[in-house]
């Protein structure tokens, strides 16, 4: 399968897992923990077991929060694999404050090439590969859009479908203040600290509060300059959120080395890492 092909499958099911956890958040929305005491809903379950399904048809394992117990003696060999979160931002779909999203990302050799981020409360889509470049797709006839055009994944056409009804990302924003991207419910005192370095750097600094992987969308899409994370998070809360916004021409780097972050590594664990 060609990147395009795949493309086209990670929207389909992230639309399709995010159909499923509205089916849950317009409902009674009943909370289990998990050994590490996150949060964990049925809306979880079933949008991994959606993705699971569809992505099984393509060439690639499949690595997800939800199975993320696969020992690292059998994907350490995975040259392409896929890394998902199908629910990014549990603590914010509990909240039903909307800022949760789908993420899928594909990996080659470490390295995110193709990603996908679903938000389903606005039905708002971001999507990237290393060689389309990233767009946001804010349309409320997505899932009819898609239904049409999904069958035929080699059409040339269908980019230019894409490509009509998105914009590519990083967008053009009026003069602004310098600005910086936060967690909503994860802001460490490192990061608090980062952001003082920088208001004394550029003096009036604004702040923007979001949850879930959008803090990387909103750097991508240029309407923050930087997104500092100084506390943890792991591989698939970032890896679709690093490939659209790397193919926005941004980059993600580990803050103690300046390096890319890579991915499928034995700890799963991410470094600190800044978004600019």
């Amino acid at each position: 399968m060609g990147l395009d092909s795949l493309l086209y499958c990670a929207i389909q099911c992230a639309i399709q897992a995010g159909e499923a956890i509205m089916g849950v958040y317009n409902s009674e929305i009943l909370v289990e923990f998990k050994e590490d005491n996150s949060p964990l809903t049925l809306a979880d379950k079933q949008a991994n077991e959606v993705i699971t399904n569809l992505l099984k048809e393509t060439p690639y394992p499949i690595l997800s929060e939800e199975g993320k117990s696969i020992p690292y003696s059998e994907r350490k060999d995975w040259e392409r694999f896929w890394l998902v979160d199908p629910l990014d931002g549990t603590k914010e779909f509990i909240k039903r404050n909307g800022e949760f999203t789908v993420n899928i990302a594909l990996i080659e050799n470490g390295v995110p090439i193709l990603g996908v981020i679903y938000v389903p409360v606005t039905d708002c889509l971001y999507f990237s590969t290393k060689e389309r470049g990233a767009y946001i797709v804010n349309d409320h006839n997505l899932d009819f859009e898609f239904e049409l055009q999904i069958n035929n994944p080699d059409e040339p056409n269908e980019m230019k479908i894409l490509k009509h009804s998105g914009t590519k990302l990083p967008m053009k924003h009026n003069t602004r203040p310098f600005t910086a991207v936060a967690s909503r419910s994860h802001l460490s005192a490192e990061t608090e600290s980062f952001i003082n370095t920088l208001k004394e750097k550029h003096g009036q600094v604004e702040l923007i509060s979001s949850g879930s992987s959008l803090k990387l969308c909103i750097v991508a899409e240029g309407k923050a300059d930087v997104y500092p994370r100084l506390a943890p998070t792991m591989e698939w809360d970032t890896a679709a959120g690093h490939a659209i916004a790397e193919a926005a021409g941004k980059q993600v780097l580990d803050y103690t080395t300046g390096m890319p972050l890579t991915y499928n590594k034995e700890n799963l664990l991410n470094p600190s890492f800044i978004v600019q």
